[in-house]
């Protein structure tokens, strides 16, 4: 077996996505609930609901103000949540390409790679 694929650094950034990715899973889960909660109209006063919508207000309170709120008789739709999600999205994505730039390479694999990026 080649020494880079038994590296302790690779369990370590192995690790490390799996937890970007974790996290990203359990914050696009409440911002869902969230988001699925509001435009069905639930009660906030409900326990399941309140919970969701204040677990999640922290995570959707620096987009609270960007778009206006759409209400229609009871629902809302709540455009900040979804920008909030995809914002989430991308600083995950670009974590996990951040800890994956530090994955070990032999030297003709990045002289190969060099080469692609070189054409």
């Amino acid at each position: 077996m080649n020494s880079i694929t038994n590296s302790p650094r690779i369990k370590h950034l192995y690790r490390g996505t799996q937890i970007v990715r974790y996290l990203m899973g359990l914050i696009e889960t409440l911002l869902g609930f969230r988001f699925i909660l509001k435009l069905l109209g639930a009660n906030p006063a409900a326990g399941f609901s309140g919970f969701i919508y204040r677990i999640s207000y922290p995570l959707a309170a620096p987009f609270l103000n960007v778009f206006r709120i759409s209400r229609i008789s009871g629902s809302v739709f709540e455009w900040t949540t979804l920008l909030a999600m995809i914002v989430y999205s991308l600083i995950a994505w670009a974590l996990i390409k951040l800890l994956l730039m530090g994955k070990p390479v032999s030297a003709p694999e990045a002289s190969d790679k060099l080469d692609e990026q070189g054409s």
